[in-house]
């Protein structure tokens, strides 16, 4: 992807991509839904404000995986001053490499967005509470960018509706707005598996949110919510 980026520039639909925990999968889901995406002639870009890792891990990092699948350079997906080498939270991470932690404004400052970018795909670090800057938690970035869809990534086997109804009341009680934007990916969902079935029941009838259980739907909706924004022009937003 060429086109410059730019701080004041919006996506037409800007999705925040949040977990139930961290290690749920979030990077596996965008990227996956990126290609969906874009298999459809959607133009869509990532974007990963901070993120930390193990420095003798053999993966590759969360910024270069989206970077991969969203064909722009990962420097693009995450500024090369926000990656740091210790597997904690950011802010923590920063202190442990004698690094001044990030602020909230700094990252929605060096947060830019392709000109004409059709989704924006914005991946928090780990839960919705997970501390993201010094002065903020995943949450907190989300309320501050006010996203137009919310994916709520969460595991599928035992524990998964514990976490998922603790993340939509995280959501409620910090950013009540963001709470019917909210949309449940139930990842790693086995259709053979009677627990995995038994959740997603469960979560389906007793949250108000949408629950899924494969990347397939979620394109699905993103699609059809991008294309009503390219025909909606100042109208008030509504959940996917």
């Amino acid at each position: 992807m060429s086109q410059s980026t730019s701080a004041g520039a919006r996506p037409k639909l800007l999705v925040a991509c949040v977990g139930t925990a961290t290690e749920v999968g979030k990077t596996w889901v965008g990227a996956r839904t990126i290609e969906a995406l874009r298999r459809r002639s959607i133009q869509v870009a990532a974007r990963k404000p901070a993120e930390s890792f193990a420095i003798d891990g053999h993966e590759p990092l969360d910024s270069e995986v989206l970077a991969h699948t969203s064909g722009e350079p990962a420097e693009q997906v995450t500024p090369p001053q926000r990656r740091y080498a210790v597997a904690l939270a950011p802010p923590m991470a920063a202190q442990r490499l004698g690094l001044a932690p990030p602020l909230i404004a700094e990252l929605l400052v060096e947060l830019g967005w392709p000109s004409g970018c059709r989704v924006g795909w914005l991946e928090t670090v780990g839960g919705v509470r997970s501390p993201v800057a010094a002065d903020a938690d995943s949450l907190g970035l989300c309320a501050a960018v006010d996203p137009d869809v919310v994916v709520l990534v969460g595991d599928a086997s035992l524990g998964a509706i514990g976490a998922a109804v603790s993340a939509i009341d995280s959501i409620t009680l910090g950013a009540p707005a963001l709470a019917d934007r909210t949309i449940v990916l139930m990842n790693r969902f086995d259709p053979d598996d009677d627990g995995h079935r038994e959740n997603h029941r469960w979560l389906a009838e007793h949250l108000s949110q949408p629950v899924l259980t494969d990347i397939a739907s979620l394109a699905n909706r993103l699609a059809d919510a991008v294309g009503r924004a390219d025909q909606t022009f100042g109208a008030p937003r509504g959940s996917a």
